[in-house]
């Protein structure tokens, strides 16, 4: 019996959206209103920081506010900016290859924030910006959208409907 293909079309989502725990302290943030995009979408879970080899858990990073070019430090102080780089890159493959067109991706992220992110103080300020990652895809032509902007998906109205 011949496979029929997914046509569904393909969505980058945050895996840590999707309940892995693949965040700097090794939780997740899972969704509901974002796993419910799987009765849609293909799904295409990613996590710049794991592809761009940072262990789980790590210290938590920060982009530094202001920095050209951007630059990504840990609450140690360690610059950890090329692995952020590194992960950006390589899930830009993953999504050209998937041939996603949107990603979904965690609010506040030093690589998936979509226009605040944390200031490089560790202080929970918040600035305008863009994660590494987030900033890639965007640049690419992908829309980000963050976890709060799912509705945007053009989701049916019922939510029983697959």
């Amino acid at each position: 019996m011949e496979k029929t293909p997914n046509t569904s079309p393909a969505i980058a989502v945050s895996a840590c959206l999707l309940g892995r725990p693949c965040r700097f302290d090794g939780s997740s943030k899972p969704i509901d209103a974002v796993m419910r995009l799987g009765r849609r979408y293909k799904l295409v879970p990613i996590c710049p920081e794991v592809a761009g080899d940072l262990p789980v858990p790590h210290p938590p990073c920060e982009i530094v506010a202001g920095s050209r070019p951007v630059r990504v430090v840990d609450a140690t102080g360690d610059d950890v900016t090329q692995a952020f780089h590194l992960g950006a890159s390589r899930c830009m493959e993953q999504l050209r290859d998937a041939d996603c067109r949107v990603a979904v991706l965690k609010s506040k992220s030093p690589s998936c924030g979509s226009g605040l992110v944390y200031d490089g103080s560790f202080t929970g300020a918040l600035v305008p910006g863009w994660g590494v990652a987030a900033q890639l895809f965007r640049d690419a032509g992908i829309a980000v959208l963050d976890e709060s902007q799912v509705q945007k998906l053009d989701m049916p109205s019922d939510p029983a409907q697959p």
